[in-house]
């Protein structure tokens, strides 16, 4: 994460020089001992190096007596929590906010009105117009012919859903498969509040974990960023089946719903394929995918040995069956994404965009 923070202690008014002794949860990183000057109150600064909800343990607080000739020591119960969230300074830097904006209220307006559900105003009809969008009820009251314009609505429901079992630790890039589910969601919740859709949040492994419904505006967003220090690194396997029963059984509206997970075996991926056609039948469902580059076989690169050649059809095998599983999730009517770390939040956004303007939500 590399964000920097710091605990301050506080030292009764009593000013001097202090030992100090932490020591740090896995996600926080500081001295492990340190002197310093207390006038009032110790600074002691960390960084964060891990997503997660962190509690600090206990301090010792080490001071000399007036003569020097004692020692005291105290012991400060540690019970205070620290949360570690992702760092939103890139989401906020205006490429998401340009383009969502640019997309939902520039020229892409124009395309969009006549398509949507939503009624948006009456106008006289002309030739040209579609005979269908004529009001006749009021254009009798008027006596002249008056159509619908309709656009697409823009207070959608969207569901974050992350899995956060087992198969999601493995690490692409320097971070598990988790944080970089959780760091595209936030960027996709930040386009929702732009757009002015509802947005909540869906995490699980062995069993449901967090849910959020779906909230409007910069608030609702600033909630799930906050929440997604609570996610956690599992080390169990992820239950799609019960998960995505109690998803269904929470969002009875039809809504968008984003799911971050992944799978190796046939198994894992026939329940998922099965679980999503359920869930397809009522709700716009996006299935994102994190690949790891290094699962890939070589092309174009001659084995150098026999263990090689192994390791490249185990690797083709695979890829060979990931792609049947995208194709068969295509088929039941998803919307699949299955990149690197690092093309899926401008792919998320894009898919996203193409949604909305289509009206699937």
């Amino acid at each position: 994460m590399g964000n920097r923070g710091s605990v301050r202690i506080d030292c009764g008014g009593k000013a001097g020089r202090y030992a100090v002794h932490a020591d740090w949860p896995d996600g926080l990183s500081g001295q492990e001992r340190q002197i310093s000057e207390c006038g009032t109150g110790i600074e002691l600064p960390f960084t964060a190096v891990r997503r997660g909800s962190w509690t600090m343990p206990d301090l010792w607080l080490g001071w000399s007596t007036p003569w020097r000739l004692f020692q005291r020591v105290q012991v400060l119960r540690g019970a205070r929590e620290i949360a570690v969230v992702p760092d939103i300074r890139p989401l906020q830097s205006g490429e998401i906010s340009v383009r969502v904006r640019s997309e939902l209220f520039g020229v892409k307006e124009n395309s969009l009105i006549g398509e949507g559900s939503e009624f948006h105003q009456l106008r006289d009809f002309v030739p040209g117009m579609d005979v269908r969008s004529i009001d006749w009820k009021r254009s009798a009251r008027h006596r002249g012919l008056l159509a619908k314009e309709m656009r697409a609505e823009r207070n959608h429901h969207i569901v974050l859903c992350v899995d956060a079992g087992r198969l999601m630790r493995e690490e692409i890039a320097g971070l598990p498969k988790v944080d970089h589910a959780v760091n595209a969601a936030l960027a996709l919740a930040w386009a929702g509040a732009i757009g002015g859709d509802l947005v909540g949040f869906f995490s699980y492994d062995a069993r449901p974990r967090i849910y959020l419904p779906p909230v409007q505006g910069r608030g609702g967003f600033a909630r799930i960023r906050s929440r997604s220090a609570d996610v956690a690194y599992a080390s169990v396997e992820a239950n799609h089946t019960l998960a995505f029963a109690e998803l269904g059984a929470r969002t009875p509206r039809r809504s968008l719903l984003v799911v971050f997970t992944d799978f190796t075996d046939p198994t894992t991926a026939g329940l998922l394929v099965e679980n999503l056609g359920v869930l397809a039948r009522r709700h716009a469902i996006i299935f994102v995918a994190l690949r790891n580059p290094d699962d890939e076989p070589p092309i174009g690169t001659a084995p150098a040995s026999l263990d090689a050649v192994a390791a490249t059809v185990v690797r083709s095998e695979r890829a060979t069956e990931r792609h049947r599983v995208m194709d068969s999730l295509r088929r039941i009517g998803l919307t699949v994404l299955d990149c690197a770390p690092g093309k899926v939040t401008p792919r998320l956004i894009a898919a996203y965009l193409e949604l909305k303007a289509r009206d699937v939500i």
